[in-house]
């Protein structure tokens, strides 16, 4: 179940997304000319978009998707073109309209059902692999473990996510990004520590089954992010499979 503060949060987000900085989003998330500060940050998203989808397989066809926090569908257009059935869930519409605007021609079996709303709304159903690339960077780590806990929960294969880490290089890009016009900053990311989102994990029975198999790290002049995949280590409930298991193992 979702936390006050995570509501809260996810409200932050909504207004920023589909009213503060829709222009700016809009334009980062293109081929469109952007400054040196927002070009190394579109570098930075594409090179952990590319991560992300290297850890999917090849083949997804049969396979179901959800792309949570989805933005302009980058990800869930290149999850359709391997024959995925795609969910792609946030919430902004206006980002979804604008995924919706963009999205090409997807030949063969995949496909993309977009929507606006919460990744972490059980009706979306069960899925074989979850991608939350850069949705889940602004809440605290408490909130991430419970989200993740969520959507494990509904997955069978692996949950695929990134945070911003804490490092003394990220405390001194956020202190200059006070600097930038209000209207064009986000709500502030709230950086994690691998060892304290750990500790939050175990407590969140929901991951017992899953195994923290890799992570890698994104540095891009202002964009650093590190990507972590989470696979299941044993069959789900709705598998069938009642053997017993240990906690979430490194």
């Amino acid at each position: 179940m979702a936390s006050a503060s995570y509501d809260a949060r996810r409200g932050e987000l909504t207004t920023y997304f589909d009213r503060t900085a829709v222009e700016a989003w809009s334009r980062l998330t293109s081929d469109a000319p952007v400054s040196r500060i927002r070009a190394t940050v579109r570098a930075g998203r594409d090179a952990m978009r590319a991560t992300l989808l290297s850890w999917l397989p090849a083949d997804m066809t049969g396979l179901r998707l959800l792309d949570a926090g989805c933005g302009t569908g980058a990800l869930s257009v290149e999850a359709a073109h391997r024959g995925a059935e795609v969910v792609a869930i946030d919430v902004s519409p206006t980002l979804i309209g604008l995924a919706q605007e963009r999205l090409p021609a997807i030949a063969g079996a995949g496909r993309i059902d977009f929507r606006v709303g919460d990744m972490l709304d059980p009706g979306l159903g069960r899925f074989d692999h979850v991608v939350a690339m850069d949705s889940l960077i602004h809440y605290r780590a408490a909130d991430i473990a419970r989200a993740l806990a969520a959507l494990g929960a509904r997955t069978d294969g692996s949950v695929l996510f990134t945070v911003a880490p804490r490092t003394a290089l990220l405390t001194v890009m956020h202190a200059a990004g006070k600097f930038f016009p209000r209207s064009d900053r986000s709500p502030a990311i709230v950086p994690v520590t691998e060892g304290g989102l750990r500790r939050r994990m175990t407590s969140e029975t929901a991951l017992d089954a899953f195994t923290w198999a890799r992570s890698h790290r994104i540095n891009s002049g202002f964009y650093l992010s590190n990507a972590v995949a989470l696979t299941r280590a044993r069959p789900s409930a709705s598998a069938g499979s009642g053997a017993a298991s240990p906690g979430m193992r490194t």
